[in-house]
């Protein structure tokens, strides 16, 4: 009974052996290529158009929260100094204002930021696209079998395909 055991084992090493050299030879031919997705993102000019759309929508928003800091600041100094000569009754009038316009101003800055948060998001998500389509169109054209872009520890600078990338995002 060993004896075939051992036999059946001789065969599926031989069988694995068998398969790992023809794996090795078939890796021969594989072309890899590597993208840095950071790099992409901080260089390509689709990045910097994306943040200039987005300052030119929500500026007007963030001018307007500025001018609500700059009046509660207004508001609260002219508080301080008129505080003990005006009638008490005023003085929480003045109190109570200060306080509404602080909490208008907490909320509109956290519906802008939640704004700006989806905006980003959406903006991302096509520089994204065009980023797949970019790398898609590169590996493509130069034959590439595998291309990765994501959680790679290492890897050469022979096979890294970035700058290509940017310079087909850079035509578009």
């Amino acid at each position: 009974m060993s004896y075939q055991i051992l036999k059946f084992t001789k065969r599926k090493l031989a069988l694995l052996s068998l398969m790992l050299v023809s794996f090795g030879l078939q890796a021969a031919d594989l072309k890899v290529g590597y993208v840095q997705v950071d790099k992409i993102l901080q260089e390509a000019p689709q990045t910097a158009e994306s943040g200039k759309k987005l300052e030119k929508e929500f500026g007007p928003r963030s001018q307007e929260l500025d001018r609500l800091a700059k009046q509660i600041k207004e508001l609260e100094t002219v508080l301080e100094k008129e505080g003990v000569t005006i009638p008490e009754t005023e003085r929480r009038t003045k109190e109570r204002d200060v306080q509404n316009i602080k909490v208008e101003f907490q909320r509109k800055q956290r519906e802008l930021r939640e704004d700006i948060n989806l905006r980003k998001n959406e903006e991302l998500g096509s520089l994204q696209d065009r980023i797949n389509k970019a790398v898609q169109s590169v590996a493509k054209s130069e034959n590439y079998d595998l291309v990765m872009y994501s959680g790679v520890a290492y890897a050469a600078d022979k096979i890294d395909i970035t700058d290509k990338v940017l310079k087909l995002l850079g035509k578009k």
